[in-house]
């Protein structure tokens, strides 16, 4: 009896944990968003970009990061590389144009950095900013809440 118990209770926290649903992904205030889930921290004419919370809860586990090569060009809204996860492969554009200062090597050992730190130490590419105007037609924090929220069809 006793050995069934224990079984029971070890099936129940199982069970509690893998229904578990986590609530809408963090968005961080002081960045920019691209309507494909990118985002970028522009300080001065250097500007960091990753993939959003948002984004990488779609994807699940990251598995890979294709990275460019550091002083490729990128364009705002264009694709500079790629995240392939356990369920899909997907572009990852840039929110703006410039040239690629330093790719995150760290992602080539640790790609799920991505997943455990989107904002922070999962961030893809730093890029020195060719034109700071665009930042105008990115989505602060606000509107991309609001725009993901209708995304998942829960308005």
């Amino acid at each position: 009896m006793a050995s069934r118990l224990m079984w029971a209770s070890r099936a129940a926290s199982y069970l509690r944990i893998s229904v578990f649903h986590r609530g809408f992904a963090s968005v961080v205030k002081d960045l920019k968003y691209l309507d494909s889930h990118e985002w970028v921290k522009v300080e001065g004419k250097s500007a960091t970009v990753g993939i959003t919370d948002h984004a990488q809860d779609h994807l699940g586990d990251v598995v890979y990061v294709e990275l460019p090569e550091v002083g490729a060009p990128v364009s705002h809204g264009s694709s500079f590389g790629a995240v392939e996860s356990v369920k899909a492969t997907s572009d990852i554009n840039s929110p703006v144009s410039g040239k690629v200062v330093e790719v995150n090597e760290e992602l080539n050992n640790s790609p799920g950095l991505i997943n455990s730190s989107p904002y922070d130490k999962g961030w893809i590419i730093k890029v020195e900013v060719s034109n700071n105007g665009e930042l105008n037609s990115l989505m602060d924090a606000d509107k991309y809440t609001k725009f993901c929220e209708e995304e998942d069809g829960s308005h």
